[in-house]
């Protein structure tokens, strides 16, 4: 395929996948599954806002996937595989998960002492996915473990970063651009997720609606099929040896902090974003009367209000 004829199927594949998860999202909030209330949460302004993001997204993708003229058949089923798995099982965390325990050591350790978290089943069924995708995508044993990796580690990364309003979708936009540049066959594949994101950034950097572990887990499995069908494998390689070591280090050092200590990182992280709420003046005496930002993270992220809690890993 020429350079020219890339470009354009890379342009209709991203316009594609943004109005499709326009239009799910539009279906999704005109009658949400199970009620309104099941996909309401409220935010650090005491706002509510809505996680039918999430399924929106992976819905787009999805058809995106499917209908996206030009992409090879078995990297097509490889999308649509790993965006309908991880959108599931992210989906299930989000509306069934306590929050109780966070990150790799948390549900790893909860398992150790005979308790399965909602965490824990994701993670798990996560891996399948990826497997699965793997496995569709085609190669010998070392590429089809390899590829797993990738689908099943971009989906924890993406969600890894689903801590602001925009942030992990401001990164799969820039994690697809820097993997066209890198391997513009894989192009098209990549455009299938970024626009997705790009389709509702607007909603989620206005706090109207999150991704949640759904669409988080979504964009970042569909990232890293993308990758698995595009780059060499020595790439491949690099790219897991990253991302293994980014999901190392989320469970000691806080992302958050580390984008708003580097002013570059902060300021893409505001773009487009509502100004943060300046905190309350104390009350006399020195006792301070303004509400946390959050009741259970950094600021920035949602308290549940509905029956269940959203996985802290993708709240805003």
């Amino acid at each position: 395929m020429s350079r020219r004829a890339t470009l354009a199927s890379t342009l209709a594949t991203a316009g594609l996948a943004a109005v499709a998860a326009q239009g799910a999202y539009r279906l999704l909030r005109r009658k949400p599954p199970a009620g309104e209330p099941t996909w309401t949460r409220t935010n650090h302004r005491g706002e509510s806002l809505t996680l039918l993001e999430g399924p929106a997204v992976a819905a787009g993708a999805a058809l995106a996937a499917v209908a996206s003229p030009g992409l090879p058949g078995r990297a097509r089923a490889a999308l649509l595989a790993a965006a309908a798995g991880a959108a599931a099982f992210g989906g299930y965390d989000d509306l069934a998960g306590s929050g109780g325990q966070r990150g790799f050591r948390g549900h790893l350790g909860a398992l150790a002492h005979g308790e399965l978290t909602t965490g824990a089943a994701k993670l798990g069924g996560i891996g399948a996915t990826g497997l699965a995708a793997s496995a569709v995508l085609g190669g010998g044993p070392v590429d089809t473990l390899l590829n797993a990796g990738l689908i099943a580690g971009g989906a924890n990364l993406v969600n890894l970063f689903d801590l602001r309003p925009g942030r992990a979708s401001k990164v799969t936009l820039a994690s697809g651009g820097l993997l066209a540049a890198a391997a513009p066959a894989a192009a098209p594949l990549a455009a299938v997720p970024a626009g997705a994101a790009l389709g509702l950034l607007g909603e989620d950097l206005g706090e109207r609606a999150m991704l949640g572990d759904a669409g988080a887990n979504a964009l970042g499995a569909l990232l890293g099929t993308a990758a698995a069908a595009g780059l060499p494998r020595p790439a491949r390689i690099a790219l897991l040896t990253g991302i293994i070591g980014l999901t190392a280090a989320s469970e000691v050092v806080s992302f958050t902090k580390v984008i708003e200590r580097t002013p570059p990182l902060r300021w893409l992280d505001m773009l487009g974003r509502r100004p943060v709420p300046a905190p309350a003046p104390a009350a006399a005496g020195g006792a301070a009367t303004a509400r946390p930002a959050q009741a259970s993270g950094p600021a920035g992220q949602t308290t549940p209000s509905g029956p269940t809690a959203a996985s802290p890993a993708s709240t805003q």
